[in-house]
């Protein structure tokens, strides 16, 4: 609340010649006349630093405080804790690129995560090692420009926050500040608890990662189902809790038994967002190109296929090479044409100049 030290029985005439303090002024004098209920600004008028919105009403912040484009329902990291604690499923897929995050935030999908498995399934390594930050950066933009609902999580590739805590800060504000990204996603439990820490001092919001982790394949002996010793689900469970102790908002439970998953599920605050760890989970994550068959890979037992894309796309594609071998593509009505009287003129001029072609004697052989 501002205290306006000015008395309603002063006049403008005895106040000195500035602009705003003549606006404080007049607005001290509204308050007065108003109460408390603020000022109710007269039809068209318009306050020295003021600013007019586009239906001309007079707005007295240079702050929006909700963004013009955004729908009303835009899904944020209180959203899914609502939906956790009302017992609400939360649904979350991958996306790698404009057209398919459109696709998939039109759907109603409440998170889309920039998965490091765009290093296999759209740069076709062999796991997720390789894909670099500025790969990343690239994606996250992209799907970034076509999302408007759905919560925005990126994935922090390898390398870019195991050696140096200052650079995984770094990193993970970039995903933030340069890609869009409204939180990212980082994979270990206890491990990682510092740089939690530090990325919630920094205002990002984590989304952690536990059980089957790909970018720790080689430690794990390839992709293998965690959790399935008692000292295993007893690790887990301490490092979910140790997560949500450190800041995370929520925490992706792969590769473990639908019973762990569950019994984590019930014992942290935050949600949990399972991949092959059952349906007890507060939310489920597939890889888009597993739902529509776009790996060209048998699927893990955990995988439901929901479209075959790929037939689609591979006969659409050998339909397209017939019709242009056969000349049946482009078609007539699929051709720009001349106007009729160009068309005509053109006609006759090809006819002149092929009348007018001077025929060369053929050369002698020597």
């Amino acid at each position: 609340m501002v205290h306006l030290c000015v008395a309603a029985s002063e006049t403008p005439e005895r106040l000195p010649e500035f602009p705003y303090l003549l606006f404080f002024f007049t607005l001290a004098r509204r308050i007065l006349r108003t109460g408390s209920g603020g000022i109710q600004p007269k039809p068209g008028a318009h306050f020295p630093g003021a600013r007019r919105s586009c239906t001309g009403d007079t707005q007295m912040s240079v702050t929006q405080l909700r963004d013009p484009l955004a729908p009303a329902n835009k899904i944020t990291s209180q959203t899914l804790l609502a939906k956790k604690q009302a017992g609400v499923p939360i649904t979350a897929l991958t996306a790698y690129d404009y057209a398919t995050a459109r696709l998939v935030d039109d759907a109603g999908i409440d998170m889309i995560l920039v998965g490091d498995s765009l290093a296999q399934v759209v740069l076709g390594y062999e796991n997720t090692l390789p894909v670099t930050m500025e790969e990343m950066l690239h994606h996250t933009r992209a799907v970034r420009r076509a999302v408007r609902r759905a919560m925005l999580v990126a994935d922090m590739p390898y390398g870019s926050y195991q050696l140096e805590m200052a650079e995984g800060v770094r990193n993970a504000a970039r995903f933030l500040k340069e890609a869009g990204a409204e939180a990212v996603k980082i994979e270990g439990g206890s491990s990682r608890l510092e740089l939690i820490e530090r990325l919630a001092d920094a205002e990002i919001p984590v989304v952690g990662h536990i059980g089957l982790t790909p970018q720790s394949v080689h430690r794990m002996g390839g992709y293998r189902v965690q959790g399935k010793s008692v000292a295993a689900i007893r690790q887990l469970r301490q490092d979910a809790l140790a997560l949500e102790r450190a800041g995370a908002i929520a925490i992706v439970l792969e590769g473990i038994p639908r019973e762990v998953a569950a019994r984590i599920t019930g014992e942290v605050g935050i949600p949990t967002i399972g991949i092959g760890a059952g349906n007890s989970c507060d939310g489920q994550i597939l890889v888009l190109h597993d739902l529509l068959n776009l790996t060209f890979t048998p699927p893990a037992k955990f995988v439901r296929r929901y479209a075959d894309v790929a037939e689609v796309i591979s006969r659409a594609i050998e339909h397209y090479r017939e019709d242009v071998q056969s000349r049946a593509f482009p078609s007539d009505s699929e051709s720009y044409h001349l106007p009729a009287e160009m068309s005509t003129a053109l006609t006759e001029e090809t006819r002149v100049a092929t009348r007018n072609v001077v025929k060369l004697p053929a050369r002698r052989k020597a």
